[in-house]
């Protein structure tokens, strides 16, 4: 089923190889599939659960290998995964990753130097993935998802890895979808990818190109990752 454009939601792949790709798939899950609508107010209070290391890890990769249109793949690095609850029932996953050391728009729109970018990288986190389960349509989740992340993931990162987070960043397939719901939660077009992989041996694209939008943290990110 194809998301409607606030549930424009569903982040790229940066087509790097994952040395545990061939790891045996999540196994499938059966929990209530019965849909759920209507306005955001009405599922209010939404629960973030950080299912990282905990026992509700294996129904967050279940749901992305089951639901979402690239699957689940294992991150590598720092990451966090994220549950969204709604009247006790899992509604959305979100999951984040170390950032790509080498990103031209977002290196041009943060304005730090190689040496700074390399001491600093561990402080962008990049969205990997963000599923809406196809049964949930209810207008204006998606943003309202990003906005309350934004607000939430340095702290949890500094929980687990003692370091925090500064900006956020993400691979849109524009041929896929349009980010409406980045957008709406004011994240900001930084450019697009070149197209070519870290083995590509020419300047012809190699692979799809893929909008790339940024969200900062903290009004002084500048600053912090330039130091």
């Amino acid at each position: 089923m194809k998301p409607s454009s606030e549930q424009d939601f569903a982040t790229g792949s940066s087509g790097t190889s994952q040395p545990l790709a061939k790891r045996a798939r999540p196994a499938a899950v059966l929990i209530d599939t019965a849909p759920i609508e209507g306005k955001l107010q009405e599922i209010q209070p939404l629960e973030f659960e950080q299912v990282r290391r905990t026992e509700d890890e294996p129904l967050f990769n279940s749901l992305m290998e089951e639901h979402h249109y690239l699957g689940y793949e294992q991150p590598v690095g720092e990451h966090l995964k994220y549950l969204v609850w709604a009247q006790g029932r899992p509604i959305a996953c979100v999951a984040w990753s170390s950032a790509p050391r080498h990103l031209g728009s977002r290196d041009r729109y943060i304005g730090w130097s190689g040496e700074a970018r390399g001491r600093n990288i561990r402080f962008i986190a990049y969205n990997t993935r963000f599923l809406i389960l196809p049964w949930v349509r209810v207008k204006h989740l998606a943003s309202h998802i990003l906005g309350r992340m934004a607000m939430r993931i340095s702290d949890d990162w500094c929980r687990m890895y003692g370091h925090p987070i500064y900006f956020l960043e993400t691979f849109v397939d524009p041929d896929r979808f349009r980010g409406t719901c980045y957008r709406a939660a004011n994240w900001v077009l930084l450019g697009k990818t070149t197209g070519r992989g870290k083995q590509s041996n020419s300047y012809v694209p190699n692979r799809s190109i893929k909008e790339v939008l940024g969200y900062p943290v903290t009004k002084h990110f500048r600053e912090l990752l330039g130091e």
